[in-house]
């Protein structure tokens, strides 16, 4: 990076504490041109990653008169893809000259967020850096402005979200992790009719506490349950308590609510980010899967608790395994195997792995694996789940810091 580019992005993140998201897309514009950057424009992706839209900071909707491309098929959508600096082929003149225009996409680390648009006077390995480190500040930028921005949620979306798919997505974390030699990624279908399905993880120390979670039901309730249980969950996870403990809290705290008329189930698990060591209880659910070297695939054996909000009483069994550098964990809810075409025909556990083992065996990042996943899955269902579909995969580098990101 020059000396003018990172005076650059630093006078760009002082002059963004008190702006809006819509004022974002001129600000980002005035200081990359003093850095060489021009005709700069900001892309966002909505929330199933099928299109990117651009953020004009015009109107309610801050996307009012902006272009929009495809994922699937266009230019600024293999940068998303690939997490790549692609240059359009041609030059447009400018003046007595030509300008190279660039597609970078937008990360904070892993969560790709859209892309970022910028023609250079010139193309040298410099430019792509500037480029890169323009798109890392603005990823910073949109995050800053994304929790209390309703136009950043309007942008991203290409339908009506119904009630119990706003409180989902409000209550998960972001989609994609990278750091302390684990990526994780996750996906939640259908985007906007979401019900009772959840994930979560979170980081304390070394270790990263992972869950997932299938509340009873497709509807509103469905969601309240799930929004009670990932809370409680976490509730008990802050104050230390154990994966029996955890899961128990959340029994209590179901069986207030609803007295026993819903229930969730669960697998919960914790990962030693360092050992490898991982630890978990089933509470119900679908065994994890295992993926080792692309190739081999197994079922983490675990006796079931029976699902929380029961008050079945039944002994919670904690199950161990040691990873190995390269492993892949794999947890879902039935949504994605039960998933049915026009004859009938289950998407299934062995096409999930599939799909999984070789989309993501080098040529794909894990959370681009994710996006083709469920574009598969719903082309599978006719566009359209009649269950909720979530999934959480985690891969442990075992050292490998320097392989987390693009």
């Amino acid at each position: 990076m020059t000396e003018s580019s990172a005076v650059s992005l630093v006078r760009l993140m002082q002059a963004s504490h008190t702006i809006t998201l819509e004022q974002l897309p001129q600000l980002v514009a005035d200081h990359a041109a003093s850095a060489g950057m021009h005709d700069t424009a900001v892309f966002l992706v909505d929330v199933q990653e099928t299109v990117l839209r651009e953020l004009t900071g015009w109107g309610l909707d801050a996307g009012e008169g902006g272009q929009e491309f495809t994922v699937s098929g266009s230019l600024p959508g293999q940068a998303y893809q690939r997490v790549e600096v692609i240059p359009e082929s041609t030059r447009a003149r400018v003046g007595d000259g030509a300008r190279r225009r660039w597609w970078v996409a937008i990360t904070d680390g892993v969560e790709r967020l859209g892309v970022l648009r910028a023609d250079t006077d010139t193309d040298t390995e410099p430019v792509r850096q500037a480029l890169k480190d323009l798109a890392s500040m603005v990823a910073l930028l949109l995050l800053s402005k994304r929790s209390f921005s309703d136009s950043y949620a309007r942008l991203v979306r290409t339908e009506p979200m119904n009630v119990a798919a706003e409180m989902q997505w409000n209550l998960t974390p972001p989609p994609a992790y990278a750091g302390h030699a684990t990526t994780v990624g996750a996906v939640m279908e259908p985007a906007y009719q979401v019900g009772g399905d959840a994930f979560d993880y979170a980081v304390a120390g070394h270790t990263l506490h992972l869950g997932v979670f299938d509340a009873m039901g497709h509807d509103t309730t469905a969601g309240i349950t799930a929004n009670v249980a990932v809370a409680a969950c976490r509730n008990a996870r802050r104050q230390g308590a154990t994966l029996a403990e955890t899961s128990q809290a959340v029994e209590r705290a179901l069986i207030e609510q609803f007295n026993a008329h819903r229930y969730v189930t669960a697998i919960l698990a914790d990962l030693d980010m360092e050992s490898g060591r991982l630890t978990w209880i089933n509470r119900g659910h679908h065994l994890p899967i295992l993926i080792r070297d692309s190739r081999w695939t197994s079922e983490l054996a675990c006796p079931p608790a029976g699902p929380m909000g029961t008050g079945l009483g039944l002994p919670i069994i904690m199950a161990t395994e040691q990873l190995e550098p390269g492993d892949r964990l794999l947890l879902y809810t039935d949504g994605i195997v039960e998933a049915r075409d026009a004859r009938g025909v289950e998407f299934g556990r062995d096409r999930f792995v599939d799909f999984i083992r070789r989309h993501h065996s080098g040529r794909h990042t894990l959370h681009e694996t994710l996006r083709r996943l469920m574009t598969a899955v719903m082309e599978h269902h006719d566009g359209k789940l009649d269950d909720d579909a979530a999934v959480l995969l985690t891969e442990w580098r075992g050292g490998h810091q320097q392989e987390l990101i693009p």
